[in-house]
């Protein structure tokens, strides 16, 4: 599909929308300096208008897909208020309407296009906005359905608790273990296999122990308390038991960790999983782990490269809870290739029977650089969402509740990814982050730190580089200088110089 843009050049924010409703298809961009609409030789296309005139501007959108065309258009004046966003709001707003016309879908999240809704619902919340303004803004405003508005608005309310109890002056520390025993079909996450990067594996280690050391000298006396600890991947437990124990004795070592309020380590997939490491995470100070079985039937696993089965994971996750963890995650994915309905909703049913403190519901987004997107494999996007809407209703039933959303770009049926936890037992750090009220210190391959300052509402990045063998490579000119330069901005935005 190409999309035509004349008067404008609102590229990002158009392409967005037009991924609502075609999450797997790539876009050709053409800027057309014309009146009229080239022919294209039958592809299809939306054209997008910006007409500058006089008193007004006029702004449209025309589209063929399919063999079937609509148009639209609307009038503001040349005087309104950010003149430039107004109207790329409103063209967003227009080719939504267009698009929904012509395929007959209605994305229920309307013409929202970014990953975290819920901070909208919190800012809104914090205007003093009753319940019944913020839905009529989301519904007239944003277009969004009374039911995505209705779950945004309970996990904004969920989160109060643990929002309220976020230290300015507090962090959380995230480690990067960037390896899986194999790649799945649907992921795009930057990672490596454990057997294709081993013999550096030692030496990756080392270097994210003395990433850590230096991050924590940095840190010192300056006032800051660590929150939470998180290690994410890839898959953590990829690794071996004693090196999961060196680095986690490193950071008991280094960093004060008598105000934790959250330990977690993704455990993620159940064929990496040994009592050697639960009892190494669990000895280390880790108070939750994530197993995630994606599905509970061996052929869906099977066709997503998953090297693991349903009994593994039952079998791993009873070991986590011998070993005594009290706060286990489940992840299950919505609209996954093979998957049915029925089986989906058996699926459902099985980890319920569980009863595991958090389970989090993720509707597939299968990202360009995954298999799926690769091999164009069919997935159906209403398929997706009965998934979600019977994980929705089933998850409400037994009492769990939802405290953290989010949602990813070509994610099937328009739909996002949501956290249930039984009361008491949220993750701090997956509301932190997700709703960006708290600094983040990432160390490791890919690790991505995060300085938040809520009084001024700053935010600045500072990126490790992405594969382990560029963070080895450049530990000593990359590494290093940019955990300084970033501790060092930090302390600015508290003016807390080290003396």
């Amino acid at each position: 599909m190409t999309l035509i843009f004349k008067g404008n050049d609102f590229k990002y924010e158009l392409e967005a929308v037009c991924k609502l409703f075609f999450p797997v298809k790539t876009f050709n961009f053409f800027f057309a300096d014309i009146e009229t609409v080239p022919d294209l030789n039958g592809e299809d296309y939306c054209y997008i208008a910006r007409q500058k005139r006089r008193a007004n501007t006029l702004l449209s959108v025309y589209a063929k897909i399919g063999g079937k065309r609509y148009a639209l258009t609307e009038i503001v004046d040349n005087g309104i208020n950010d003149y430039d966003d107004t109207c790329e709001f409103i063209l967003g707003k227009i080719m939504y309407r267009v698009l929904s016309h012509i395929t007959g879908i209605t994305p229920k999240w309307g013409i929202l296009t970014g990953v975290r809704p819920v901070k909208l619902v919190n800012k809104l919340m914090k205007t003093g906005m009753t319940r019944d303004e913020i839905q009529n803004l989301l519904k007239t405003k944003y277009l969004m359905s009374e039911e995505k508005i209705n779950i945004a608005y309970a996990t904004a309310k969920n989160q109060e608790d643990i929002m309220s109890g976020v230290d300015e002056r507090s962090f959380s520390l995230y480690v990067s273990i960037p390896f899986c025993p194999t790649r799945c079909a649907y992921c795009s996450f930057v990672s490596q296999t454990v057997s294709s990067f081993k013999k550096l594996m030692p030496e990756y280690v080392k270097k994210l122990c003395q990433e850590i050391r230096y991050t924590a000298s940095l840190v010192k006396d300056k006032g800051f308390t660590l929150d939470t600890v998180y290690f994410g991947g890839g898959t953590p437990t990829s690794i071996e038991a004693k090196d999961l124990d060196t680095i986690m004795k490193t950071i008991a070592e280094c960093f004060d960790l008598s105000h934790l309020r959250e330990y977690t380590v993704e455990a993620g997939r159940p064929d990496t999983i040994t009592a050697d490491k639960l009892k190494a995470i669990k000895q280390n100070g880790g108070t939750r782990v994530s197993i995630n079985p994606q599905t509970m039937h061996d052929s869906v696993l099977e066709a997503i490269g998953r090297k693991h089965t349903v009994s593994e994971f039952l079998d791993s996750y009873s070991l986590a809870k011998s070993i005594g963890f009290d706060c286990v995650n489940v992840d299950l994915i919505a609209g996954l290739p093979t998957d049915t309905v029925n089986d989906f909703k058996e699926t459902v049913e099985s980890i319920i029977a569980l009863q595991p403190e958090n389970i989090t519901i993720h509707a597939l987004s299968i990202k360009r650089a995954a298999d799926l997107m690769q091999d164009q494999r069919d997935v159906s996007s209403q398929v997706a969402s009965d998934m979600i809407d019977y994980a929705t209703t089933r998850l409400t039933e037994e009492g769990y509740l939802p405290y953290y959303l989010y949602r990813q770009k070509n994610q099937l049926g328009n739909q996002e990814n949501i956290g249930w936890t039984k009361k008491g037992k949220a993750s701090v750090y997956n509301i932190t982050i997700m709703e960006e009220v708290q600094t983040i210190i990432a160390v490791g391959a890919g690790g991505s730190t995060k300085l938040v300052d809520l009084k001024n509402r700053e935010l600045e990045r500072f990126f490790n580089p992405k594969y382990p063998l560029e963070y080895l490579k450049h530990f000593e000119d990359m590494v290093i200088p940019r955990k300084e330069k970033a501790i060092a901005l930090l302390g600015e935005m508290f003016n807390d110089k080290k003396e």
